[in-house]
């Protein structure tokens, strides 16, 4: 599959929220329980303001996934660390989408002036753990039993890549 990531646009709203809703629907991966209106896409732009922010489309224009970087904490002291989130449309995971999204968000945060990378991750996401482990992070923390999702406790675990 020829993959190629482009800035998030208005236009991508619609595929975007769609991803995101059935993560929420379906899995443990997204911490919300309930489907998001389209009018979210507005509130993730605005917490990713300033931080790259990638879609990535198939050959026929498709999203088939998207990532963001955002600020971790607003304290300046915490300026050069940053939280990446990425979710893939279901049909397209296993096929490096998730690794070319994640290249190309350390990359960009890098060049400005980032020097970590947090991913906070349910534990009941055991792919995503494996996913970040295999691709440069460490496991850094873990709050045990602090979200409920459909009626399941989970952990939180906290993974971190230096840039």
């Amino acid at each position: 599959m020829n993959t190629t990531l482009h800035p998030i646009q208005e236009d991508d709203r619609e595929p975007l929220i769609s991803i995101f809703n059935h993560y929420i629907e379906n899995s443990m991966a997204a911490y919300l329980e309930q489907p998001l209106p389209l009018a979210y896409f507005d509130v993730l732009m605005k917490l990713c303001e300033g931080y790259p922010a990638y879609v990535a489309k198939d050959e026929a224009g498709s999203v088939a996934g998207f990532g963001i970087l955002r600020p971790f904490h607003p304290a300046p002291a915490f300026s050069a660390t940053a939280e990446i989130t990425y979710f893939l449309h279901p049909q397209a995971t296993g096929a490096g989408i998730g690794k070319l999204l994640l290249e190309r968000l350390v990359e960009e945060g890098r060049s400005r002036g980032l020097k970590t990378i947090l991913a906070s991750i349910s534990s009941a996401n055991e792919g995503s753990i494996r996913f970040h482990l295999k691709n440069g992070f460490t496991e850094c923390g873990r709050f045990l039993r602090i979200g409920t999702k459909q009626g399941r406790s989970f952990d939180v675990v906290y993974c971190q890549r230096f840039l």
